[in-house]
């Protein structure tokens, strides 16, 4: 076989002869194998016993993705490439091992007592397809770019978009997707359609108006429960960004606010009664003592209208999303009194949504539209990233903000209108896995502030009532599988415990937590 033609055992260019003589290199007993990876580094002893808690389905994404991809992007788009020109991973392995593919897939290696060597073996059997993809030697860079296959979109129902989004950094990769082409890459001509407030996004989702939306993470659960508007059901399908806002104080009041209890008698501006926003704002004044729905006036503003609520003395301080509390530092209005990835660092603030009507409308290009934003938001947690995207959505089609400002949040170097220049790289962040924690500790909030509705009071409700609502509403199986499909590495898990500045939330138990609160706190 001459070089330049496509190995006949594994597709590749090379020598078949290079193929067999690397293939006689590898032991035979599979559970040799499996150690052999193991001190090589390409299987950890934590990643062999995480696969025992995945479904076979998970399994075999993590394995293709990430640990043949070897973390390197390029590589897994090779890999993902050769499994879909095979027809599929099922035939990718039925090529490569013939009746043996099946010992991989088989239900029977998690659930029916496969012995620990059985586990091991069919592990191997996935080794070996690594070596399969990867033999050819050299630079794989011209092998991807030859292999990579294009993006299916003959799929889509609709291709013809429009996203509302509120103009701030908490929308970055539902704004970004337009002008750097995230969209388009996922065969979509969309546009992203600015907004005035959370009620004109609420309302115009009930209407029907737009595809998709920009949403505060608390507002799918609102609305279909009926809280505060007639029940429309919401699927809240990834969540835009982690941390992100802040606590900004009247410049008025500089010096003589160090604490919650320091709040007590102000008039303090929210997006919206069912926001993140909210929900910290009241854990932080209680935990000074205050009670939030007596101490203080919690008002609801549109984030485009708060500085100049600010500088007027409408309010004399807000928890808003940024790039507001920024700019309010840039205009000298105000000056930032505490970031809430301080009270909780990691929390979601916004997401994106789409009604179930549309979803069951358009089941294909929902898909697709929320693996675009997936992407994109993993574009966006780069560090390397945030400058360019900063330009590009500083736009006044978009942000209508300074760069300065908007680039300020995303990279966290920053001034807090203190006198100090601060550099918090995690300021905001883009992590787009849906944790059904957060919807527990979301629910578990609005039945503290009586929120939830009628009858559901810390007293009366249960566990299972609050973890129902995460279950209906945020779809972290699907947005753990478009990010498998991706290459990353989302977690397996559905909750974690989540770590709070005054307590930690046990996902497990949401309604003796909020008791809890209620003992400790009053409220």
């Amino acid at each position: 076989m001459l070089p330049g033609r496509p190995c006949r055992d594994c597709g590749t260019v090379h020598f078949t002869g290079d193929h067999s003589r690397f293939m006689e290199t590898m032991p035979q007993d599979p559970v040799d194998m499996v150690d052999d990876l193991v001190k090589m580094g390409v299987y950890k002893q934590n990643q062999l016993r995480a696969a025992d808690t995945v479904n076979t389905y998970e399994l075999r994404k993590a394995l293709f993705l990430k640990r043949v991809g070897r973390n390197d992007p390029k590589r897994e788009k090779l890999i993902l490439a050769l499994c879909e020109q095979a027809g599929g991973l099922e035939n990718a392995f039925a090529a490569a091992f013939g009746p043996q593919a099946g010992l991989f897939f088989a239900d029977s290696v998690r659930n029916s007592g496969a012995t620990r060597r059985e586990f091991l073996k069919n592990m191997a059997l996935g080794a070996a397809l690594v070596t399969l993809a990867s033999c050819a030697g050299g630079s794989e860079e011209p092998v991807a770019e030859e292999t990579a296959a294009p993006i299916d979109t003959s799929n889509l129902e609709k291709t013809d978009i429009q996203v509302g989004f509120i103009p701030i950094t908490c929308a970055t990769p539902i704004i970004m997707s337009e002008p750097l082409g995230f969209y388009e890459k996922y065969g979509f001509n969309a546009s992203v359609v600015k907004m005035p407030s959370w009620g004109a996004v609420r309302d115009s989702a009930i209407a029907g108006e737009l595809d998709a939306y920009h949403m505060l993470a608390p507002m799918p659960i609102a609305m279909t429960l009926g809280l505060g508007s007639t029940a429309f059901g919401v699927k809240l399908a990834s969540i835009e960004n982690i941390n992100g806002q802040a606590i900004t104080v009247a410049q008025r009041h500089l010096g003589n606010v160090n604490g919650p209890e320091d709040f007590k008698g102000f008039v303090i501006g929210v997006p919206f009664p069912y926001s993140m926003h909210n929900l910290l704002l009241r854990y932080y004044l209680a935990s000074g003592g205050l009670d939030p729905d007596v101490d203080v006036q919690i008002r609801p503003v549109p984030p485009p209208d708060s500085i100049a609520q600010l500088i007027a003395g409408d309010i004399d301080a807000m928890l808003m999303p940024d790039p507001f509390n920024q700019r309010a530092v840039y205009e000298e209005a105000g000056f930032i009194h505490l970031l809430t990835k301080d009270l909780w660092d990691g929390h979601p603030c916004c997401a994106f949504t789409a009604s179930d009507d549309w979803i069951t409308a358009n089941p294909n290009s929902f898909r697709s539209l929320n693996k675009a934003i997936i992407e994109a938001a993993a574009y966006a947690q780069d560090p390397a990233n945030r400058p360019e995207i900063a330009s590009a959505i500083s736009d006044r089609a978009f942000l209508n903000q300074p760069v300065e400002v908007v680039e300020a949040v995303l990279t966290g170097n920053f001034d807090d209108g203190q006198g100090n220049t601060l550099s918090v790289p995690d300021r905001i962040g883009f992590d787009p896995y849906p944790w059904q924690s957060f919807a527990k500790w979301i629910s578990s909030q609005l039945v503290r502030w009586d929120l939830m509705g009628e009858g559901n009071t810390p007293e009366t409700v249960s566990n299972s009532d609050i973890d129902q609502v995460g279950q209906e509403v945020f779809l972290t199986d699907l947005a753990r599988e478009l990010a498998l499909e991706l290459g990353e590495q989302p977690p397996f898990e559905t909750d974690r415990p989540e770590t709070l500045a005054f307590d930690n939330f046990d996902p497990t138990a949401s309604a003796d937590y909020v008791k809890g609160q209620v003992d400790q706190f009053g409220k």
